[in-house]
């Protein structure tokens, strides 16, 4: 059976680039000639689309109402990604039921067999959707800056993941750094506090620098990794994606989607 790797990117608080990092993320995977899926689970508050320029027709709510299937709402990206647009400002999408969510992520064993790679681009915090999401993913992401209310957000993320889902790695990506050895101490930062209180390890994937061409990709809405391919960001992404790759497999489940659907329904059902 197809083996569909998922990837839950989050963060503590907004402004820190999580979102940047999923997008970039995602097309340089595609670039490795991984087949990928970006889902914008920032539900009620989609960005994805805005960031890339991209007019949706459909998007998640008009799945969830029952008005199409998941392949009308998917919409072609850059570096041939495939995405899945949230919709913004939806009460109903920010609000969604036990049975909702688990028949989201049903939708998308429709295309197991079409997709090697599932990101996951959460909202910004802490919230049931958020927790969800996360603790259905096989691997949490977590995208820290250099800053104290980033990296207290962040120990809070871990520590709710935790102590409440029994989440236990985590791969950490400090963004907009200025260098190797600033990476290196704010993750030192965040572990030290984790070791000291949490049983979580925290792995150091690759840190992403600050780059003007962030910026001015994202006025012109494209991606950097599209625009400034070259640029020393979008150099970082690429060597992202390859320690990605070289995760060890973490299928629990029959190595399908099955995993994720089942983590979600726990996850949901430890609430009430």
């Amino acid at each position: 059976m197809h083996m569909v790797q998922v990837i839950a990117v989050t963060g503590g608080k907004g402004g820190i680039g999580k979102t940047n990092v999923s997008v970039n993320l995602a097309i340089a995977l595609a670039d490795q000639g991984k087949r990928v899926v970006l889902l914008d689970a920032d539900l009620g508050l989609a960005n994805i689309d805005i960031m890339l320029g991209i007019t949706p027709k459909k998007n998640l709510s008009h799945l969830i109402s029952g008005e199409c299937d998941l392949s009308d709402v998917l919409v072609s990206g850059p570096g041939g990604i495939k995405i899945v647009p949230a919709s913004s400002g939806a009460k109903l999408m920010a609000n969604l039921s036990i049975s909702q969510h688990a028949g989201l992520i049903h939708a998308f064993e429709q295309l197991a067999d079409q997709m090697d790679v599932l990101i996951i681009d959460t909202a910004a915090g802490i919230s049931d959707v958020v927790t969800s999401f996360v603790s259905a993913a096989q691997e949490v992401m977590l995208v820290v800056c250099n800053e104290p209310t980033s990296i207290t957000d962040a120990y809070s993320v871990v520590k709710l993941l935790n102590q409440d889902y029994q989440i236990q790695k985590f791969h950490i990506v400090p963004n907009m750094v200025r260098s190797h050895q600033e990476a290196k101490e704010l993750f030192n930062k965040l572990s030290k506090v984790t070791d000291r209180f949490l049983d979580a390890t925290l792995e150091y994937t690759h840190a992403i620098p600050f780059d003007e061409h962030v910026r001015k990709a994202i006025q012109r809405q494209k991606s950097v990794c599209e625009v400034y391919p070259q640029s020393p960001v979008s150099l970082a992404f690429k060597a992202l994606a390859k320690k990605v790759l070289n995760w060890p497999s973490n299928f629990k489940s029959k190595g399908h989607l099955e995993f994720f659907v089942e983590r979600l329904i726990e996850s949901n059902r430890m609430e009430l």
